[in-house]
């Protein structure tokens, strides 16, 4: 997988100005950090959040989405969200606000 930089952009412009923000290169695209907690992700013609388990089935029942899978196995509490849907603020917007609720609570990593 190859990154995409227009994505990054974009997701940048939605997380704005959040205290703690950091980026990572992983998994071959770029992840968005809340102290070291992992939030979201682009990566060429999609992009992961996580939107943790209690959020799953509700994240999956947006258009565009599908489950994440790592190893062959279920990563439930993580979703992509596909090309054709990339461009729906209001979808991101909504997967942005679940998943920095995820991690708000969590403990700094770094």
């Amino acid at each position: 997988m190859t990154r995409d930089p227009g994505l990054e952009e974009v997701m940048r412009d939605d997380l704005g100005d959040l205290p703690g923000l950091s980026e990572k290169p992983m998994f071959g695209g770029l992840c968005f950090l809340s102290h070291g907690n992992m939030i979201c992700a682009a990566r060429q013609g999609r992009a992961m959040y996580r939107v943790g388990k209690p959020r799953n089935d509700d994240a999956l029942a947006l258009p565009g989405t599908s489950p994440m899978t790592h190893g062959g196995r279920a990563k439930p509490g993580y979703v992509w969200l596909h090309d054709d849907q990339l461009s729906d603020d209001a979808t991101r917007a909504r997967l942005t606000g679940w998943a920095l609720d995820c991690v708000r609570d969590l403990p700094p990593k770094e």
